[in-house]
């Protein structure tokens, strides 16, 4: 196509676009960025074909002759891009040896043209640019800026027609193909976000994901007639061609994303979510066909998450969800995006595994913290990541109170999990002992004030989920849950459809338990800071005086006692118990001591857990059985949870024999199945 006709076919496409996006409905979000695209896949070449119009408005206080675009695609385009240099870091097989040419992906605008009503329609293609904000990699083309005729100015709109060209990717982040199984996401130009800072549209960087404004899309999908449609949105018409394709019409207003799937492959079920006090919502589940045993557990969980989150934070407002779950093999599983979200299992996946619930639920809850509050999660990933972890725990907590160990066997070569389940029904696995491992791999690694961008690519994932759910946890057994959750439901409402920053969460959890507690977050958000408390020593000595007294004016030398005064089992004998609790971290938090003693008898010591060290002294006529340092675990965030306790008969830790215990029954179990494959 030369370049005139395509200009003309774009300028055909604003002058459309400007009829159709006008046809809306009430708006609940700012609609500062509403797209209208038309795509079509080529499935010989995998190649998109695309041409879009974006009408933005400026909503901000100074004027703009810039529109900063997102090409995420061009992530793929070489080995040099600031997404692949950061892939190696976190050592990924990215650039392994079954890379091939084709590969490689890229996004490429081949046209730009702005519609005015002063100056008419203006080609602007010329004036396009890349940039690299972030690390200032010139191999980079992640980022496109396009110049405009005239500066925008505060409350004006503008329409920006474009057509472009993709080729879609061998999955590298869960977006590309798979034989003839496509998911795509964040495949056409993206708008940035305009800041009274000016333009936020940091580069793609492997460790982080997006940020968009709201508003509605009206997006054309055409396919070969055979394949299945998911899609953010709903359907609002399919229309069969001449050529053996079907063109997919899907339509969403008050999202910031859009994405799509086609597959001949899928199998289509539908259901309903229906609770009292929320409004019902249509469910549309895509599963491949040698999953539909496990359909129903897809949309339980689904239906979990809009219950729970909605009866929690606030309702899902749609009406409508897609859940897909991905072909084998696809890498497009455990991801969000507007009104659909992909999931992940397996062929053999028994009950009570937490798969695929756990991926359901967490995936279901995203549509709450990243579908309707957007945050920027190039800069601050935690408050949708993180957020939504604790709710994911919470909800499965409820749901599925009892998660039992499961483990896989016959490894397939070249890695990943057993093809084989084995259940342990008697073995029951805690899902914050998951989050605290992940976590105390990275505890250091870096501060969560600081851009999530900016993060070790391997580590950052700790941070911003298992860190976030920690802390979180924490607030709820130290505030209580009445207290957090209406912080959180504050937050959410308050913020729906908007751009929170960190300082508007602590604000809303402030806010409803009635108190500062920057002391805390200064701890979990603005540094690094490593909690772990421990009992160092525990003894019970009888009283007894030894060494000279004053008796009737004159010094008297008490020497040890031969016994004659009462042994051990004297039932009269007073002992003196001394606990010693330590600060091993640099975290401060408030834990309480708890010492039990051999009689039954409990008392508990508030401690500030400021100090290094702290003794609690206590003469009783019974002996220490054993003391706990924070016995409810409140502090989830201590990292070695293990010397929390230590009991007086055995001089060590409580839990060693439980933990001994529990191995040689694993490893019991793990000598009868490998047996019984001999």
């Amino acid at each position: 196509m030369s370049r005139m006709s395509t200009v003309a076919v774009v300028c055909a496409l604003v002058l459309a676009g400007a009829g159709a996006l006008a046809q809306e409905s009430t708006p609940v979000s700012p609609r500062i960025a509403n797209y209208q695209i038309d795509v079509r896949l080529d499935p010989e070449q995998h190649h998109l074909e695309g041409r879009q119009v974006l009408e933005w408005r400026n909503t901000q206080a100074a004027p703009t002759d810039e529109l900063w675009f997102h090409l995420y695609w061009n992530a793929w385009r070489n080995n040099h891009s600031t997404w692949m240099r950061g892939d190696r870091i976190r050592g990924r097989s990215s650039l392994g040896d079954d890379v091939s040419p084709e590969d490689w992906s890229y996004l490429d605008v081949t046209s730009a043209t702005v519609r005015d009503e002063s100056t008419g329609e203006i080609d602007v293609t010329g004036g396009m640019r890349f940039e690299s904000p972030d690390d200032g990699n010139v191999h980079d083309r992640t980022v496109l800026v396009v110049k405009l005729p005239r500066a925008i100015a505060p409350g004006e709109s503008v329409q920006l027609g474009m057509t472009w060209t993709a080729r879609i990717p061998r999955t590298f982040a869960r977006t590309g193909r798979r034989g003839d199984y496509y998911f795509i996401a964040h495949w056409f130009p993206k708008l940035g976000v305009y800041e009274p800072e000016g333009w936020n549209c940091h580069q793609f960087h492997s460790a982080t994901e997006f940020f968009s404004d709201y508003g509605r899309y009206d997006v054309r999908i055409t396919v070969p007639a055979r394949f299945v449609v998911g899609a953010t949105g709903r359907k609002v018409e399919r229309t069969e061609n001449v050529d053996g394709t079907a063109t997919h019409r899907h339509v969403q207003d008050d999202v910031h994303a859009f994405t799509w799937t086609a597959s001949p492959g899928y199998a289509v079920r539908e259901a309903r979510f229906e609770h009292p006090g929320l409004p019902a919502v249509d469910l549309r589940l895509l599963i491949q066909p040698e999953h539909l045993g496990q359909a129903e557990r897809h949309l339980d969980a689904t239906r979990a998450a809009l219950e729970h989150y909605g009866e929690w934070y606030g309702a899902y407002p749609y009406g409508h969800v897609t859940v897909v779950d991905p072909a084998y093999g696809s890498g497009a599983g455990g991801m969000e995006y507007p009104t659909l979200f992909t999931c992940g299992t397996r062929l053999f996946n028994p009950f009570g595994g937490d798969s695929p619930e756990s991926v359901t639920v967490h995936e279901a809850g995203h549509q709450f913290w990243y579908g309707l509050v957007g945050n920027n999660e190039f800069e601050h990933a935690w408050l949708d990541e993180g957020l939504n972890t604790f709710s994911t725990n919470r909800t499965l907590e409820t749901v599925y109170p009892e998660r039992v160990l499961v483990r896989r066997y016959l490894q397939p070569p070249g890695g990943g999990s057993g093809f084989i389940p084995l259940r342990y029904p008697g073995l029951h696995v805690s899902r914050w002992g998951r989050r605290l491992t992940g976590y105390r791999r990275a505890e250091r690694s870096d501060i969560p004030s600081e851009p999530t961008f900016g993060f070790y690519p391997s580590t950052a994932s700790r941070i911003s989920y298992s860190k976030t759910a920690l802390w979180l946890e924490t607030l709820e057994r130290h505030l209580g849950w009445a207290v957090l959750q209406r912080g959180m439901a504050t937050f959410f409402e308050r913020h729906r459809f908007g751009h929170p920053t960190p300082d508007d969460f602590f604000a809303a959890i402030e806010e409803s338990a009635g108190q500062d507690l920057d002391w805390f977050f200064e701890q979990v958000h603005y540094d690094s800071a490593v909690f772990d408390y421990a009992v160092r020593s525990v003894s019970s000595r009888k009283v007894e005086t030894v060494g000279y007294t004053e008796q009737g004016g004159e010094l008297v030398l008490h020497e040890d006692d031969d016994g004659s005064s009462g042994g051990e089992d004297d039932p009269t004998a007073i002992y003196r118990t001394e606990v010693v609790v330590q600060r091993r971290g640099d975290g401060v938090f408030p834990v309480e001591v708890l010492l039990v003693f051999e009689d039954g008898h409990a008392i508990r010591e508030s401690w500030d857990g400021k100090a290094s060290w702290r003794m609690f002294a206590v003469e009783r006529q019974s002996k220490l059985e054993h003391a706990v340092v924070d016995p409810e675990r409140t502090l989830m965030l201590d990292t070695r949870p293990t010397n929390n306790s230590r009991s007086l008969e055995s001089r060590g830790a409580l839990p060693a024999r439980k933990w001994g215990s529990k191995w040689m029954i694993w490893l019991q179990d793990l000598l009868a199945t490998y047996s019984f494959y001999l």
